[in-house]
């Protein structure tokens, strides 16, 4: 049993490869500066990182945390606290502090003088951190401080920079300063915070954990305050995050009932949704879709509103826009800004779909029903026609021509005219006998 425990122990044993803690002292030290080359460095790197996120390049955003090295000082900082070297600790936050400074500055005077100020998804999604982005930020951490006191560094190091993210947030709170914008700046800020505490919060558990001897030693009052300033620090950050974690799953499951409700009372109709748009902040939450291919009458959408609270979506305004002659402005927008469903060629082929449908006729089952009515009717063909009033406007009438021997009289065709408006519910028909001469209407071709 002694030998198991034993072996496994080997197996977790972080003392094993690990360089000798004096030398991994002097390389904390060392990469915690921010002068000459390493402020340049950064300042490229702020750069980079921001043209990734204006253009909305995820490929250019890896690259700049690559080369950035902001790490450095934040890895100093955990060391300082681990080993209560107060000054190693204040002249890591002072670096810190510079680096912080100086990308803020950078990124927001890129972001000025850029021309493209439209938030792109990347920048977005760094504006809401929440609980995830804290674990992430310390197990991370908890990788690139091991790799640190490894004799070899491997490739962990490179991967911690990418998945911290310390470069992207600081940029978008420098896109907050450039435009203004408060949510943005502080938003990014909060989570620009959590990737730096956690980071030397793990750190901190690191060093103490491979017992990296202390520069001086602490009584317990001294060890308390500490205790105290770290547990302060890590629910001042968590409280806030666990809130929008939990935003983030309601808002999630919100969309799933969503797609299940557009699915079953749409989709699986034949309705085709040309936009969905949400606003899961507003009250009462709003849903507008997109439809091309049917109106809905008032009634219509009432019942669906009523539907919407047995799909499990409450408190929630559905509002469907309709195209008439032109698609409304707010699909369009929604296109224009790449958020809609469908590409403008799509819209375009959906509008053609819904024009065509509107002027098609099944003239053959019509046919089967006229004979029923009128028996002396051999053949119709029915399609749209468009008039020319001699004026600035056209009309559109439905105009219906039929073939028979002899003709029908004048009130069997006003009962026909009566009985085509009620079947195809339109104001105005027109009715024409085609000449015996003329060849066999065709059946599949449309006007």
């Amino acid at each position: 049993m002694k030998a198991t425990i034993n072996k496994l122990f080997a197996y977790i044993n972080l003392s094993k490869g690990e360089e000798d803690k004096n030398i991994v002292l002097d390389n904390v030290k060392s990469n915690i500066s921010f002068r000459g080359s390493n402020l340049w460095i950064l300042a490229c790197a702020i750069v980079v990182a921001s043209i990734g996120l204006n253009v909305n390049s995820t490929a250019v955003i890896i690259g700049a945390m690559l080369i950035s090295p902001l790490m450095g000082p934040i890895i100093g900082a955990g060391f300082g606290l681990g080993v209560y070297d107060f000054n190693l600790l204040k002249k890591s936050l002072k670096n810190l502090l510079i680096a912080t400074v100086v990308g803020l500055l950078v990124s927001a005077i890129y972001f000025y003088i850029s021309p493209f100020k439209e938030a792109q998804p990347e920048l977005l999604s760094r504006t809401s951190p929440n609980i995830y982005d804290i674990l992430i930020a310390f197990f991370g951490g908890l990788v690139g401080a091991i790799a640190i006191t490894r004799v070899e560094k491997g490739n962990p190091i490179p991967g911690v920079a990418i998945a911290t993210a310390l470069m992207p947030p600081l940029c978008t709170a420098g896109y907050g300063l450039a435009l203004g914008s408060l949510k943005f700046f502080f938003g990014a800020m909060y989570l620009y915070s959590i990737n730096c505490v956690f980071i030397c919060i793990s750190t901190f558990f690191i060093v103490k954990f491979l017992k990296y001897p202390v520069k001086k030693q602490l009584d317990d009052k001294h060890q308390k305050q500490v205790r105290y300033i770290i547990t302060t620090l890590i629910t001042v950050l968590i409280l806030p995050s666990i809130y929008f974690a939990y935003q983030l799953i309601e808002q999630k499951k919100y969309q799933h009932q969503v797609a299940v409700f557009m699915e079953n009372e749409f989709t699986n109709k034949g309705i085709a949704i040309l936009y969905k748009k949400t606003n899961f902040n507003s009250k009462p939450k709003k849903l507008q879709l997109g439809v091309l291919s049917k109106r809905f009458s008032d009634e219509e959408i009432n019942v669906l509103n009523q539907k919407l609270k047995t799909y499990d979506i409450n408190d929630t305004k559905l509002v469907v826009l309709q195209d008439t002659t032109d698609l409304k402005s707010d699909i369009l927008n929604e296109i224009n800004s790449n958020q809609s469903v469908l590409s403008k060629k799509d819209v375009t082929i959906l509008k053609l779909k819904n024009q065509i449908s509107q002027n098609r006729y099944d003239n053959k089952a019509l046919l089967a029903e006229v004979k029923i009515l009128f028996p002396e009717i051999e053949n119709i063909s029915l399609s749209n026609h468009t008039f020319d009033e001699n004026t600035d406007s056209t009309r559109t009438v439905p105009v219906l021509i039929y073939k028979s021997k002899e003709g029908i009289e004048k009130p069997s065709e006003e009962k026909l005219v009566l009985w085509l408006k009620q079947r195809l519910v339109k104001n105005e028909i027109e009715i024409f006998r085609a000449p015996r001469n003329i060849p066999k209407p065709d059946l599949q071709k449309k006007k």
